[in-house]
């Protein structure tokens, strides 16, 4: 019964590692591309390594155990690195594709952007500040 599961598991993890694939190839920016790929980990990887703990559960506990902590970390660490990936994109100025249809996150960004702008000249300033007093004490 439990290699039935795991089995059907396999097939149904292997199915959205390639569609997620083919959505990497076939999306058109790289929001939509991170959009397929975090989906293809995340549900398709994620069932793989489910069923291999399965074949564990007979008496390889420690394949058991590994295989569903690492299930875990991917559906923990994934949506999360596809998020910082796509917001730093974002606020960098990558351009959505010409089909997407709505922006929400234009004003966000721009004050995001002014943000890392002031405190970007903070910094030059300070260390303008630093090297005049280097320079005077030397």
């Amino acid at each position: 019964m439990l290699e039935t599961i795991a089995l059907w598991l396999f097939g149904i993890g292997l199915a959205f590692d390639v569609l997620g694939c083919i959505g990497l190839v076939r999306l058109p920016d790289v929001y939509n591309r991170a959009q397929a790929s975090t989906k293809c980990v995340t549900l398709g990887t994620t069932m793989i390594l489910v069923a291999t703990g399965l074949f564990g559960v007979g008496g390889n506990w420690p394949l058991f155990i590994k295989s569903i902590l690492c299930a875990v970390f991917l559906l923990m660490t994934a949506p999360v690195g596809a998020h910082a990936i796509c917001r730093s994109a974002y606020v960098s100025g990558v351009k959505l594709a010409d089909v997407s249809v709505e922006d929400a996150f234009t004003q966000r960004a721009r004050t995001i952007r002014a943000e890392h702008r002031q405190r970007a000249d903070e910094i030059e300033k300070n260390l303008r500040e630093v090297e005049k007093s280097e320079e005077a004490e030397a």
